[in-house]
């Protein structure tokens, strides 16, 4: 189960807001990638900030709102979830305030003033090379040309990350890619984006409270 706990902030299990960490709790940083400005939203690049927004739609009592996090440049929530056994995960959500190829700093940032290891970090991103509205799950390995995963990977330090790919397929006819990812979805998509959100907060929550493991065996059946 989810809790909610406003200013950092259907599955397995209910969310709940947290209002603190216990001692006890482990915690996941949840990044969501995309760019900042109205003239981005429902872009195909901003994939991962609509699915960190499913995410917070989610917790209980009441959906979290993510607020300015001056600190990090982030736009930040917590929330809690309740895992296996009745332990507690806590998750701190978070949405850069840069552009797409400046995410590193603000997602290290943000995981150095919550203590959170970079194994612990999930990232929502975009990707060209799964088809339209797939969703797979890892850890690690290259960023296929993302350059917010590039310069996450070397603000981290490290590759050993966890990934949300969500699909956005390859661009139609000679448009180049960089073009094509700032186009927005259509109405005709409209249903399959909500649904690419909903797995991938599913895919949140079972990766926080399961493992990889688990969380690309329930996801990658679907």
């Amino acid at each position: 189960m989810f809790s909610t706990s406003q200013s950092r902030g259907g599955s397995a299990s209910r969310r709940s807001s947290a209002g603190s960490r216990g001692t006890d709790s482990q915690s996941f940083l949840v990044i969501g990638l995309g760019n900042p400005g109205s003239q981005y939203e429902g872009t195909r690049h901003n994939i991962g900030q609509m699915a960190l927004d499913e995410v917070a739609s989610r917790a209980l009592p009441v959906p979290v709102t993510l607020s300015t996090h001056k600190k990090t440049n982030t736009d930040s929530a917590e929330m809690s979830l309740s895992g296996p056994n009745g332990s507690s995960v806590s998750l701190i959500l978070g949405r850069p305030r840069s552009y797409m190829n400046l995410s590193g700093g603000p997602t290290s940032a943000l995981a150095r003033f919550f203590h959170i290891s970079p194994q612990n970090v999930i990232v929502l991103h975009d990707d060209l090379d799964l088809d339209f509205g797939t969703v797979r799950l890892k850890r690690g390995g290259g960023e296929g040309g993302h350059n917010g995963l590039r310069d996450i990977t070397k603000a981290l330090g490290t590759k050993d990350y966890l990934r949300v790919r969500l699909g956005i397929g390859r661009p139609p006819g000679r448009m180049s890619p960089a073009d094509f990812v700032l186009k927005k979805f259509s109405t005709r998509e409209s249903v399959d984006v909500d649904l690419m959100c909903s797995t991938a907060a599913d895919a949140v929550e079972l990766l926080a409270t399961r493992g990889l493991e688990y969380a690309q065996n329930t996801i990658h059946g679907r």
